[in-house]
């Protein structure tokens, strides 16, 4: 049963708690959890993400003045943003920036949005590498959509709300976030060529199937800086190789250029040609229902990022290693972290009879390792941004 009616009517309430005002538009972007193809859509692969019932809801009515006034509940802070004229990013990203982004750039294609209030409440983890920053932004550019009257393409609505994050957040991410918050679709999980931008929706609705997310609860630095310098060194591998991105590179060139390259780079780009090959793998065995295949390209998958992109961490290893003894008999397929890296969460494909009974296992095992709680929840494919009001 999903959650998000239940997040709607409190966030009706809490907005006539704060503004003493019925909301005049409420809407909706969810986060998202990629199954596999991480650390891939900035180099024109394939990535695999799929919506998950946990949301970022804005509700709002106009104001007076000439800013847009916002309160975040899970900040449990106010913030005020410009709406008409010209905004240069700050120098210090605020929750704040990626609304302010997104409002800026789509006043720039023409969307005008009157001044209003708003309040903000997301369940979608923070940091936790399910992508909560763009579920904001498309939040966010649905609420414009909303108020001015008008609708993006939803390709265009996705790109601009990357834009926002490339200059008001200052994260260099791929398009994978903003599509899939975008367009994602109940029961399906979306194939994404992040070169052409053709989307493939594989179904994703045996009943006896679901995806469990495990939040480790830490989060190491994973910065711009940290992002950044991951694709500089795929665009020096490209550079080496001859090729316009790694999405055109193959093994048996990388093996061929593996002196010239260097040990990081080899490593960086081994990582990314398999990871394609993968992603596209897993969604025909998804379609096919093999989910014992499923499984070995999920594990293939985190040892991978592990070992050649450098991005896993302690904690991570642990939940999958944890996850892969409690095996397959005892309903768990596959497992590996997802996100950028340095903590956040792993997403597992696990037998859904069995979920609730696997995940406390984790959690147990998890605790006794490290002192941390995690937190634990399944989701199924959901629904992209929606107009609630």
């Amino acid at each position: 049963m999903s959650l998000l009616p239940q997040l709607i009517e409190q966030i009706k309430e809490e907005f006539q708690n704060r503004y003493e005002a019925v909301p005049s538009w409420v809407v909706a972007a969810p986060g998202r959890v990629n199954l596999i193809g991480e650390h891939t859509d900035y180099n024109d692969g394939f990535v695999l993400p799929m919506a998950i019932d946990r949301y970022t809801v804005i509700a709002a009515a106009p104001a007076e003045g000439p800013k847009a006034n916002l309160f975040s509940v899970n900040k449990n802070e106010s913030a005020e943003i410009i709406i008409d004229g010209i905004v240069n990013p700050d120098e210090k990203v605020e929750w704040s920036s990626y609304v302010q982004g997104t409002v800026s750039c789509c006043r720039e294609e023409g969307f005008i949005s009157r001044p209003f209030n708003a309040l903000i409440h997301s369940t979608v983890p923070l940091g936790g590498g399910l992508s909560s920053s763009a579920s904001l932004e498309v939040a966010t550019a649905t609420l414009v959509e909303r108020i001015s009257g008008k609708k993006f393409e939803p390709v265009a609505k996705a790109l601009l709300c990357q834009k926002a994050e490339h200059l008001f957040a200052k994260m260099p991410c791929g398009i994978m976030d903003q599509f899939i918050a975008t367009m994602g679709v109940e029961g399906q999980a979306m194939l994404l060529d992040c070169r052409s931008k053709k989307m493939r929706m594989v179904p994703l609705t045996d009943a006896n199937i679901a995806i469990l997310i495990v939040n480790s609860n830490v989060q190491h630095e994973l910065t711009g800086s940290n992002y950044a310098e991951r694709r500089d060194q795929c665009r020096q591998a490209a550079e080496i190789l001859g090729v316009p991105s790694l999405r055109d590179a193959n093994l048996l060139r990388l093996e061929k250029a593996k002196d010239a390259l260097g040990d990081v780079l080899y490593r960086r780009a081994k990582h990314v040609i398999t990871e394609n090959f993968r992603a596209g793998a897993l969604a025909d065995m998804l379609a096919l229902a093999d989910w014992e295949s499923c499984g070995r390209h999920m594990y293939a998958s985190h040892e991978s990022l592990r070992d050649d992109y450098e991005v896993s961490c302690d904690e991570l290893d642990l939940l999958v290693n944890i996850a892969k003894s409690i095996g397959m008999e005892e309903g768990v397929y596959g497992s590996r972290m997802t996100g950028g890296g340095f903590g956040g969460c792993t997403v597992s494909l696990v037998r859904a009879g069995r979920a609730v009974a696997i995940g406390e296992a984790i959690k147990t095992r998890y605790m006794e390792k490290t002192g941390i709680e995690p937190t634990v929840f399944s989701t199924k494919p959901s629904q992209g941004a929606m107009v609630i009001l």
